[in-house]
C-alpha cells in the first residue's frame, strides 16, 4: 500500500478504514522520502501488533512484535482493531546550537495509528521513516489513567545470526559475536552487521526506564527495562529506532536521527553556553593557577577540578558548599575563589566536579552558591543511571543547572540520546571506554561507529602521558575523530609535563575546536581504521586514527572548496615503524582539492592535518 493510498485511507472512518486494510490482514506501508526503506505495520489473527522493515525491496527487519504490558488486566499486546490512521510528511532544516554540523535535515514521512480494544482507544503507535532509519514509539492516551508499564515487547527480528558488537557496560570495551552468542544486558547503540549495518537504540530518554537489549528468540533482539515505569495518560514512551548504513561511515553521518526525535532547544538565551576545550587541574591554588596559563596558551575555555576538592567523593558527609580538600587527592591549600576569579581574568572558566552523592543531597543548595562563586559548570559524577527514577532525576538536574546558567557533563555510565538538543547546556557525558582506562588502539578506532552513533563522548585524551597504549599522533587525531564539545586534554599530564606550547605538533590541540560546521567519515573499518574531515569556517581538520598492523591510508582532500589552494600542516607518526611512539613529524604542503596525502601510521598510530585557505586570517 502505497503512502498516496494511506492519506486517502485516513480520511475514512474507523469502521471502514479497518475493513478497507483487508481486516487487518493487508499491511499498512510507510517509505522514506528517498524509497530505499519502506516500513510495514500489521495485526496478526489475534489483533497482537507487528512491522517489517525492507531495505531497496530487501528484508531487513523480518515481521517482529510490538506492544506493551501493564500492571494489573491491562495488556497492551493482542486483541487489537485499527480505529484510525494518519499520515504526515515533514521537511525542514534547523540548527544546533553546538554539534557535527551546523544544520540539520529533519526530513521524514509519519504514519499514527490508533489502535483500539472493545472499542476503547488503548494504544497510538506512531512510525517514522527517514531516509537515515526507522523509529518508532507509544503513546497511552489520557484515558489510559495512571498506569505502570511493567514490560516492553518491541523486537527487532533479522533474517540471519548477523555478527553484532556487544557491551553489557557503558564504559566496557566491544565483541564481536554472532547475535545467537549476545545473550541479554546488551547496551545501546548495538550495531548489527546487516546489510546494510543497522544501529539499534533509543531516542528521547527523559522519564522513562533505559533498555537493554537481549536475544529472546534466533535472530531476535527484544527489549528490558531497567525498571517499571509510572505515568499517567496521555504519555509517550521514548522512540526505537533503527539506524542504517550502507558502511560503519555511513552509520555515523546518519546520527542527526537521535537529535531530530528529540525536542527542540527549551533554554531560551543559550548566549552563556560555551563550548570548548577543558585541562584537569591538580587541587591546589598554585597548579590549578599553572592549569590556566596552560589552558590559555591552548586555546581552551576551561579547567576541571575533579573529585576531592570538597572531601572524599563516596563519603555522605562531605559538604560540596565548602572546600575541604580529600588529602588522597591532594596536597596543598585550595583557595577556590581565588582561581576561578584568576580564570576569569583570562576567560577560563571552572568546572567542578560534583558527586552524585553531594548532588542528591544538595543541589537546590548548590546551585545558587556556585553562581555565586562564579562557577561555569558541573561535571556530575558516577550517577545512578538505568531505572525511571533515576533517569527523570538526572534530567531534571540538567534543567536546574540551566536555571543557573551551569555547563554539564555527565560521567560514568550515562550515555546520550539525543537531548542535548532541548538543553544544549548538556555539553557531553562520558559513557564510554576512554582514557581513564587506556584502552587499546582497535578499542579506539572501533568507538566511532558503536558509541559515537547516540552522540558526543568525553573520552579524556592523553599526550604527555607514559601510559598511553598509542603514538601521540594517535591521540593528537582523536581530538578531531572524537566529537565532544567539551574536550579533556592532557586527562593524566601535569603541569610540569606542558614544556612548549608553541611546539608545532600541539597546533592541533590549540586550534581544533569543539563544534563544528561540517563532518565527513574519509574511510572507516571497524577495530581497523578511521578517517574524519571536520570543517570549523573555512578551515578543515582531518583526523586518522590506525590499529592492528602498519598502514598507509590515501586521504583525497576532494572535500575542500574546488579552486582554493590550502596549507596543509601535517602532523604523523616519526616512526611508523613504532619504534619512539612520541616522536610526531611535522611537515606543511599547499593543496587543493584534487590533493591526496598519505597517512602512513604505526600500528598503534594516527595522523592529524589542520588545513586552512592560503591568505585566510585563521
Amino acid at each position: 500500500m502505497k503512502l498516496a493510498h494511506l492519506l486517502i485511507l485516513s480520511t475514512i472512518s474507523g469502521l471502514e478504514l479497518l475493513h478497507a486494510a483487508g481486516d487487518d490482514a493487508t499491511p499498512l506501508s510507510l517509505s522514506s522520502p528517498n524509497g530505499q526503506i519502506s516500513l510495514r505495520f500489521s495485526l496478526s489473527d489475534q489483533g497482537a501488533p507487528r512491522y517489517s522493515v525492507d531495505y531497496e525491496g530487501k528484508p531487513l527487519i523480518l515481521d517482529s512484535a510490538l506492544g506493551l504490558e501493564l500492571k494489573g488486566d491491562a495488556d497492551l499486546s493482542n486483541s487489537f482493531a485499527i480505529a484510525n490512521t494518519s499520515t504526515s510528511s515533514h521537511n525542514e532544516t534547523w540548527k544546533p546550537f553546538v554539534g557535527e554540523r551546523s544544520t540539520i535535515r529533519d526530513h521524514y514521512n509519519q504514519l499514527v495509528i490508533d489502535l483500539s480494544q472493545k472499542n476503547k482507544s488503548a494504544l497510538q503507535i506512531t512510525f517514522r521513516a527517514y531516509d537515515e532509519g526507522v523509529a518508532f514509539c507509544y503513546t497511552l492516551p489520557e484515558q489510559a489513567g495512571s498506569f505502570t508499564i511493567t514490560k516492553e515487547l518491541s523486537q527487532f527480528r533479522f533474517a540471519d545470526d548477523h555478527f553484532c558488537w556487544d557491551t553489557k557496560d557503558p564504559q566496557a570495551v566491544y565483541r564481536r559475536v554472532p547475535i545467537s552468542k549476545a545473550g541479554d544486558n546488551i547496551e545501546r547503540p548495538l550495531v548489527v552487521e546487516a546489510s546494510p549495518f543497522v544501529a539499534l537504540g533509543e531516542a528521547r530518554l527523559v522519564d522513562y526506564a533505559r533498555l537493554r537489549f537481549t536475544t529472546p528468540a534466533d535472530n531476535t533482539f527484544g527489549i528490558e527495562l531497567d525498571s517499571e515505569v509510572v505515568a499517567k495518560g496521555p504519555f509517550s514512551t521514548p522512540w526505537r529506532y533503527l539506524l542504517i548504513g550502507e558502511t560503519p561511515g555511513e552509520l555515523l553521518e546518519n546520527n542527526d536521527l537521535l537529535p531530530n526525535l528529540n525536542e527542540p532547544c527549551a533554554i531560551e538565551d543559550t548566549s552563556w553556553i560555551r563550548p570548548g576545550k577543558a585541562i584537569r587541574s591538580e587541587l591546589n591554588t598554585e597548579t590549578a593557577k599553572q592549569t590556566i596559563d596552560w589552558a590559555k596558551k591552548m586555546g581552551a575555555r576551561y579547567i576541571l577540578l575533579d573529585a576531592g576538592w570538597y572531601g572524599p567523593q563516596g563519603n555522605p558527609k562531605s559538604d560540596a558548599t565548602t572546600v575541604t580538600i580529600d588529602p588522597k587527592r591532594s596536597s596543598g591549600d585550595l583557595d577556590l575563589q581565588a582561581v576561578i576569579d584568576y580564570g576569569k581574568q583570562h576567560d577560563i572558566g571552572t568546572i567542578l566536579y560534583v558527586n552524585h552523592i553531594a548532588l542528591e543531597q544538595q543541589l537546590d543548595e548548590l546551585l545558587p552558591l556556585y553562581q555565586k562563586w562564579g562557577v561555569a559548570g558541573l561535571k556530575f559524577g558516577f550517577v545512578k543511571v538505568g531505572s525511571q527514577k533515576w533517569t527523570k532525576w538526572v534530567h531534571e538536574a540538567v534543567k536546574k543547572c540551566a536555571d543557573y546558567q551551569m555547563v554539564v557533563d555527565i560521567h560514568d555510565d550515562y550515555r546520550p540520546t539525543g537531548w542535548s538538543r532541548t538543553y544544549p547546556n548538556l555539553l557531553t557525558q562520558e559513557g564510554i571506554h576512554g582514557n581513564e582506562e587506556m584502552p587499546q588502539p582497535k578499542d579506539n578506532v572501533l568507538l566511532p561507529f558503536t558509541r559515537f552513533l547516540c552522540g558526543a563522548a568525553d573520552y579524556t585524551v592523553c599526550y604527555y602521558s607514559s601510559r598511553i597504549h598509542t603514538t601521540r599522533a594517535h591521540q593528537l587525531a582523536a581530538s578531531i575523530v572524537y566529537y565532544s564539545p567539551i574536550q579533556l586534554l592532557f586527562w593524566y599530564d601535569r603541569p610540569r609535563h606542558f614544556k612548549n606550547a608553541d611546539a608545532p605538533d600541539l597546533e592541533v590541540f590549540r586550534e581544533v575546536p569543539t563544534a563544528w560546521d561540517d563532518s565527513k567519515v574519509l574511510h572507516g573499518e571497524m577495530e581497523k581504521y578511521v578517517s574524519i574531515a571536520r570543517r570549523s569556517g573555512d578551515k578543515w581538520f582531518v583526523g586518522t586514527m590506525n590499529a592492528g598492523e602498519p598502514r598507509k591510508l590515501e586521504i583525497k582532500l576532494d572535500f575542500l572548496e574546488p579552486g582554493v589552494k590550502y596549507t596543509a600542516r601535517i602532523k604523523s607518526d616519526e616512526f611508523p615503524d613504532g619504534s619512539d611512539p612520541t616522536k610526531v613529524a611535522n611537515t606543511s604542503e599547499e593543496v587543493t582539492s584534487e590533493s591526496t596525502i598519505t597517512a602512513d601510521m604505526a600500528d598503534n598510530g594516527g595522523q592529524a592535518i589542520i588545513l586552512t585557505p592560503i591568505g585566510s586570517d585563521h
